[in-house]
């Protein structure tokens, strides 16, 4: 186990995004420019759902159908969990709560990419419909959640007299998660590739698969930059949500390595579906939590998630869903 942690924390896409927190620690000047990030971003998740529609064309649905099924299973069990722990054991108010159950519910593409990479170095790719899988998982938890924290938003206004109309309204919500940057990138490449097949992706890849990894590092060098600037929020955060944000992924990505396991993935894809349930989003739920619980506070969730889970998942989860992973198949 520690040789597996070893050879992940010496691996280039860790090394960069520890780059990121040094030069952020020292106060260097260093960021990527909005534009630049942007655009690696963009390009990022379209390679991802491009490859993802192409391995989804050579799928047969008999493989695909029970990962398929737990990964919504997954969606649905998060946010719960989440809820229950921040609720009833951190005694959070209700909107702290499911707004940080919607991070937690939903998934964190980066992280993703970075397990499916881990995947392929160490010699254990994940089935090529992983992408789908995460397309799956990225918006039910926030749905989950918000509708819990709507729910009891609008029975407390009711009882206190207020318009539960002055929040925004599950509609929106919707809109919003379904049409951000993620989905449509997502689930547009998906289709895209699903359609254009192996010949069309052949055509693009030189652009598309060549570069993918040198862009994975220079985003996850940003990422380093924002996560260290956000080392400080943790003094606020206190040492409960210190622990949320490692064992509550921890509990998420050893119950998707076990269903992974169960739906017939291999260890990798095993491994990778338990990354994908470990994570929490920063790109897709803060705006639907702004939108629905504006009382929630950001702080908590994005310190969490972002300064807390993902680092924790970069630099070890990934290992530990892994070597879960090569347990359970033995």
């Amino acid at each position: 186990m520690l040789d597996i942690l070893k050879a992940n924390l010496l691996s280039p896409i860790p090394l960069a995004f520890a780059l990121g927190i040094f030069a952020r620690l020292v106060k260097s000047e260093f960021s990527l420019p909005k534009d630049i990030y942007s655009a690696l971003s963009i390009y990022l998740l379209f390679a991802l759902g491009l490859k993802g529609g192409v391995e989804l064309a050579h799928a047969s649905f008999d493989a695909i159908v029970a990962p398929a099924g737990v990964t919504l299973l997954l969606g649905c069990i998060t946010p719960l969990t989440a809820y229950g722990v921040m609720r009833y054991v951190g005694r959070f108010n209700t909107s702290d709560s499911a707004g940080m159950a919607a991070h937690y519910g939903s998934v964190s593409a980066v992280t993703f990419i970075a397990a499916q990479q881990y995947m392929q170095r160490v010699g254990a790719p994940a089935e090529g419909y992983m992408p789908t899988l995460l397309t799956l998982l990225e918006s039910p938890g926030i749905h989950i959640a918000l509708f819990i924290g709507a729910v009891q938003r609008n029975r407390q206004a009711a009882s206190a007299g207020a318009d539960a109309a002055d929040h925004g309204s599950i509609k929106e919500v919707l809109h919003e998660v379904l049409t951000g940057r993620t989905m449509i990138l997502l689930v547009g490449g998906l289709v895209v590739g699903y359609f254009m097949g192996e010949p069309g992706w052949q055509a693009v890849s030189p652009f598309f698969d060549s570069g993918f990894k040198g862009a994975l590092m220079l985003f996850l060098l940003e990422m380093g930059v924002v996560a260290g600037g956000r080392l400080g929020d943790l003094k606020k955060v206190g040492p409960f949500l210190l622990g949320f944000g490692m064992l509550v992924p921890l509990l998420h990505g050893a119950l998707g390595v076990i269903l992974g396991e169960w739906a017939g993935l291999s260890p990798g894809g095993a491994a990778v579906l338990g990354t994908m349930a470990a994570s929490a989003s920063y790109i897709a739920a803060p705006p639907a939590v702004r939108l629905t619980l504006p009382d929630a506070n950001p702080t908590y969730s994005l310190t969490a998630a972002l300064a807390i889970t993902f680092p924790f998942n970069i630099l070890a989860g990934i290992p530990i869903y892994y070597y879960l992973a090569q347990r359970l198949a033995a």
